[in-house]
């Protein structure tokens, strides 16, 4: 949800809501979040609805996510997704345990999953296989990364205890291999906005793709990459500390996209920012 390809796209804007799972204690089972983001494209047109679950424990996450288009934009790309991480929380780091993705685009399946080791490497599979994965260059250079999920979640944590975007952040979706920079855009006051009715002082994260020209498996721009994006992140009712994100534009092949925060739901929380 908003990201490398048009799914990633999509990842961006869900999983940054990570934050908001409640600590409900190691002994406990975390209450989930549920949440839903809706993107428009060129004229207004809607292009994506994006579904995401999570749970946030003192020492636990897991983030589940779901896509697909909508309207015209399943004349360009037809696309459903589902993707799903669990990992540990360790004082102020972030450590996945093991993701997994099903996407199925212009009907074409593909499946990826990435379990992380404790010394930093990913073991790494792929339907259809990828040999480029296998050899010694692509894994040193998957050492460190962390799945897109995790890696807005990441940037949900700092934004909440540091109240700074500035970060870097290495990534491996399954298929390329790329680094997230976030800096700080500076703080803004929304008004409502067209079909969202949100407004309030928001803190803004730009961010920025920068690939791995050299990994193996880069280089086929054709599936809606964004190079660079805002967010716009706010505390609302039900969120406690937490900043959640309200707003989102990113640059595609396709144009403008723009995300809305429509949805949000938990225990003792029901938000509809959306008609």
């Amino acid at each position: 949800m908003i990201c490398v390809r048009l799914t990633v796209l999509a990842a961006t804007a869900a999983t940054v809501f990570a934050t908001l799972g409640a600590s409900a204690g190691p002994a406990a089972e975390p209450d989930p979040v549920e949440l839903r983001i809706e993107v428009y494209g060129f004229a207004g047109f809607h292009v994506l609805t994006n579904r995401t679950s999570l749970a946030v424990s003192e020492d636990r996450y897991s983030i589940t996510m779901d896509l697909d288009t909508r309207g015209i934009a399943s004349i360009f790309v037809d696309l459903t997704s589902h993707s799903q991480v669990n990992g540990q929380l360790v004082r102020d780091a972030v450590h996945p345990d093991a993701y997994h993705g099903d996407l199925r685009r212009n009907g074409v399946d593909r499946h990826y999953r990435m379990d992380y080791r404790t010394d930093g490497t990913v073991a790494t599979d792929a339907t259809p296989p990828s040999p480029a994965l296998r050899t010694s260059a692509a894994a040193d250079q998957l050492r460190g990364t962390v799945d897109q999920l995790t890696a807005f979640f990441i940037l949900e944590r700092q934004l909440a205890r540091r109240g700074t975007c500035a970060l870097v952040v290495p990534v491996f979706d399954g298929r390329n291999r790329y680094n997230l920079r976030f800096t700080d855009a500076g703080p803004e006051t929304l008004s409502p906005e067209g079909r969202q009715h949100f407004s309030g002082r928001t803190q803004v994260c730009n961010v920025a793709r920068e690939d791995l020209v050299d990994f193996p498996t880069n280089g086929d721009q054709s599936e809606g990459t964004y190079r660079t994006g805002k967010i716009w992140y706010a505390q609302v009712k039900g969120s406690g500390a937490q900043m959640v994100p309200v707003r989102m534009e990113f640059n595609t092949e396709f144009g403008m996209v723009e995300g809305y925060l429509a949805e949000l739901r938990g225990r003792d929380v029901d938000l509809r920012f959306m008609d």
